[in-house]
């Protein structure tokens, strides 16, 4: 284990799946404990089809519905998707439901917002599901209203007439509690449009489960974008999704990996997993790279343990520990 690289601390952030199967209350003794452990944040997906070939019992949370309950029932751990679908929400709506999440929570929320991709989940549920170049000119347009209705002047009014959404005269109420808005996460390997849009909107750019090589072509592609428009790319956290697979010894490993339908040598080559330190390699590899913030995907919410592992033997490498306190 290598820890010159840790110059600067990494954030540590829990993003679960709840789709694959959880309730309410999983994902609040999960988000309990990632706070009371130090983790910076606790993120779900926004999904609501199981992804696999099982009902996935008791069916899906909303995500936005949670995070409020989450809201006041945590007390400092950041909160968020990584992402919700533009498919599944009006902007106005969404810019509402955020900015009063963002006061429930004393202004702890960030939204990541994407285009949508899960062709089942539309249509298990009733929810459109356009062609992707119209997914992408909707996220755009999406990104654009939502900013805009955050971000206009209280005591004035905000339009926009875009090819998929108009809005007239909107008063762009309520305001977020966190000034100029929440932090906007864009993400993607898109070569093209992500990188523009991000260089335009995003307080972060995420790349999920790709390689270290991959990401730094991605982050260059966004600093390259960043220049063009005239902004600093230093203004944009930079940040990456993995699984996490973490145990004391190789046959925890093997335990863990096991219980979320993997084998460890898999893990191993597209996560964080092994032993805390081949955790910490693998994290410091993505450091090397440029990655100040992970994103650390557990499948297995009834596994606090492994929390408990990663906040005792990773967290302290990584200078990431934000406070620790009992509830």
């Amino acid at each position: 284990m290598d820890v010159s690289v840790w110059s600067a601390a990494m954030d540590l952030r829990i993003f679960t799946e709840p789709q694959q199967g959880a309730t309410y209350d999983d994902l609040l003794a999960v988000a309990r404990t990632a706070e009371d452990l130090g983790f910076d944040a606790f993120f779900r997906s926004d999904h609501y089809l199981k992804m696999g070939d099982a009902s996935g019992w008791p069916g899906p949370t909303d995500a936005w519905i949670t995070l409020a309950g989450l809201a006041r029932d945590t007390e400092r751990i950041r909160l968020g998707t990584l992402v919700t679908a533009a498919t599944f929400r009006l902007p106005g709506p969404l810019a509402i439901s955020v900015a009063q999440v963002d006061a429930m929570s004393g202004g702890r929320v960030e939204l990541g917002l994407g285009t949508g991709w899960y062709d089942d989940e539309h249509t298990a549920y009733g929810i459109p599901f356009p062609p992707l170049g119209e997914r992408l000119d909707r996220h755009a347009e999406q990104l654009e209203i939502i900013h805009g209705l955050w971000t206009t002047p209280e005591g004035e009014t905000f339009s926009f007439d875009g090819r998929h959404y108009a809005v007239t005269d909107s008063p762009a109420l309520p305001k977020p509690v966190q000034r100029p808005h929440p932090p906007l996460i864009i993400g993607g390997g898109g070569a093209k449009r992500t990188p523009l849009l991000a260089a335009r909107f995003a307080d972060e750019f995420n790349l999920p489960f790709m390689g270290p090589d991959d990401v730094a072509a991605a982050y260059a592609r966004v600093d390259a974008a960043c220049e063009e428009a005239g902004r600093d790319p230093a203004e944009i956290t930079r940040s990456a999704a993995l699984v996490l697979c973490c145990g004391a010894d190789d046959t925890e490993v093997a335990r863990r990996a096991e219980a979320i339908g993997r084998q460890p040598d898999e893990v191993r080559a597209g996560g964080a997993a092994g032993t805390p330190g081949e955790v910490l390699d693998t994290l410091g590899r993505f450091a090397g790279v440029g990655c100040q913030r992970a994103y650390l995907q557990v499948l297995d919410l009834a596994d606090l343990d492994h929390l408990e592992l990663v906040a005792a033997e990773v967290l302290p490498h990584v200078g990431a520990v934000t406070g620790r306190g009992a509830r």
